[in-house]
């Protein structure tokens, strides 16, 4: 693979950390791709055409790379949690994930030139019963407002992680292992 042949359209330093679990020979390159007209009919769908797209935007500026665009969701019954947008959205959110079990979708495109493969794996996060003055003392810290679902299982809301079912990498947001088996059929 040549130097900066790979780019992660992604800022988040969670994916920069992962990838570089397989190499640090790739530069990041966010995507101005804009999220705001996708709708999809579900969850997993969404974050699938997130993905696509935020990789396209990116591979089209440099069509002789290899991409990895990436989208996370919290999926609560069918409805998207995203990042909160302050701490009423995020106690919200905290209310909604407690006591029960939801799911994470991250989806992953890959691409160089005009050929682009892709697929969403799917977590299934369970949280202890939490309560309201743990719920107050979490929305008061910046952990939160960074993450989908206004948690990630790393920090803090490790702590309320009763069980998963599926990838923990899925949940961080790049599915190391599968992304990695996708990216050998490109390189």
């Amino acid at each position: 693979m040549k130097e900066n042949n790979l780019i992660l359209a992604s800022g988040s330093p969670r994916r920069r950390e992962l990838l570089s679990l397989y190499t640090t020979d790739f530069t990041v390159c966010v995507s101005d791709f804009d999220e705001s007209a996708v709708t999809a009919p579900t969850p997993a769908q969404l974050v699938e055409q997130l993905a696509i797209g935020k990789c396209l935007a990116v591979a089209k500026q440099h069509p002789d790379a290899v991409v990895i665009g990436c989208d996370t969701v919290v999926d609560v019954d069918g409805t998207v949690f995203g990042k909160p947008r302050d701490a009423e959205d995020a106690k919200r959110m905290l209310r909604a994930l407690s006591g029960k079990t939801h799911q994470v979708h991250t989806g992953v495109c890959i691409a160089k030139g005009d050929r682009a493969e892709h697929f969403v794996d799917s977590c299934k996060v369970t949280f202890f019963p939490l309560g309201e003055e743990e719920i107050a003392f979490y929305t008061a810290t910046p952990e939160p407002y960074d993450k989908a679902g206004a948690y990630a299982i790393q920090g803090r809301a490790a702590l309320w992680l009763d069980r998963i079912e599926g990838d923990y990498y899925t949940i961080m947001g790049l599915p190391v292992s599968r992304t990695v088996q996708l990216l050998a059929h490109f390189l």
